[in-house]
């Protein structure tokens, strides 16, 4: 009964144009971050997973824990647990997709520089080793700021001689659930049909949906859709309300970020026409990071693909978003080559 559950809830989506799994080829995906609050959800999702072969859980503390708990779960791939730097090698050799949701939540008394230090510091520590360990690594960024940490790794990789454009991905598919999920509501229609691009960045005012793309169409007031825009980019703060304080968006990040791995895997193993929104290096607009439709295939990014029509209220979006998005950036690179 749990099984056939969870297949049809957190499975379906996973599974559709997917292959069966006697026709799949190995994959390891390793999750850095496993014991946390996206990671452990993530975990159990990429456990579910019929593409994934070898799942490799890493944290700092408590994955072995994590590792036993999904490792008994009747789905193809073997789960092992690494804990602490001395073996976070050993996690990543062989790996083809790697999903990082480290980092610490912000807590009492922590400003957003504080958070941003510290969260930044982990992100650059990972990607250091991957670049070390397994530099051919398709790379899942979810660790916030997003709009920051993925310029981070791509100065490390960068510095490492690993860089590739092609293998580096900001997770911004939770700007897309959230967009989806909210416009079937004032759409009325089933939220499985719905299709809505978001681009931009991955925080407040940087993220656009593009409302006016949305299939099926639905021509809602314009009030509406300036509503719907509003509630999308500050997604993350009423869950942070809906929780008291007391946590963030785990559940849905995690089921975000299993799908966009999903997407990845795909097109490693050749599935044609695997679209989803990504923060990828990009010459879509002036700066050098955007998200956008991206196309996977068996090299990562096959093309960054254009912003199609916009009205005039995501035009004029677009270029509030451009200015803090620019400052985002700018202050990852600064903070990858402080040292």
């Amino acid at each position: 009964m749990f099984r056939s559950v969870a297949r049809s809830a957190a499975g379906k989506h996973l599974l559709r144009r997917g292959y069966a799994t006697e026709s799949v080829p190995d994959r390891k995906v390793a999750v850095l971050g496993a014991a946390g609050g996206i990671g452990q959800p993530l975990a159990l999702l990429m456990k579910l997973n019929p593409l994934v072969s070898r799942l490799a859980l890493y944290d700092i503390a408590n994955t072995p824990g994590v590792a036993a708990d999904v490792s008994h779960i009747n789905t193809r791939s073997e789960v092992e647990g690494f804990v602490g730097e001395d073996q976070l090698g050993k996690a990543l050799e062989g790996s083809d997709v790697v999903i990082i949701p480290a980092g610490v939540p912000r807590k009492p008394g922590m400003t957003r520089d504080d958070l941003f230090n510290i969260n930044a510091g982990i992100v650059k520590g990972l990607c250091e080793a991957i670049a070390k360990y397994c530099p051919h690594a398709l790379v899942n960024m979810i660790s916030n700021p997003v709009n920051s940490t993925v310029p981070i790794a791509a100065e490390v990789f960068k510095k490492a001689g690993t860089y590739d454009e092609k293998k580096l991905f900001g997770v911004t598919t939770l700007d897309v659930v959230r967009a989806k999920t909210f416009y079937a509501g004032k759409a009325k229609v089933p939220v499985a049909d719905v299709n809505v691009p978001v681009v931009g960045g991955h925080a407040g005012i940087t993220i656009l949906p593009l409302f006016s793309q949305a299939t099926p169409s639905a021509n809602l007031p314009e009030d509406v859709v300036v509503a719907l825009t509003k509630r999308t980019q500050d997604g993350g703060t009423e869950v942070v309300e809906a929780k008291a304080g007391k946590g963030s968006a785990t559940l849905s990040m995690a089921y975000a970020g299993a799908i966009f791995a999903d997407a990845c895997l795909k097109g490693l193993n050749g599935v044609p026409d695997v679209v989803e929104c990504s923060f990828v290096q990009s010459t879509v607009t002036e700066l050098p990071f955007f998200a956008s439709k991206v196309k996977l295939g068996k090299n990562g990014v096959e093309e960054v693909l254009g912003l199609g029509p916009l009205s005039d209220f995501e035009k004029e979006g677009l270029e509030k978003l451009k200015p803090e998005l620019k400052s985002s950036i700018e202050k990852g690179i600064k903070f990858a080559n402080q040292s």
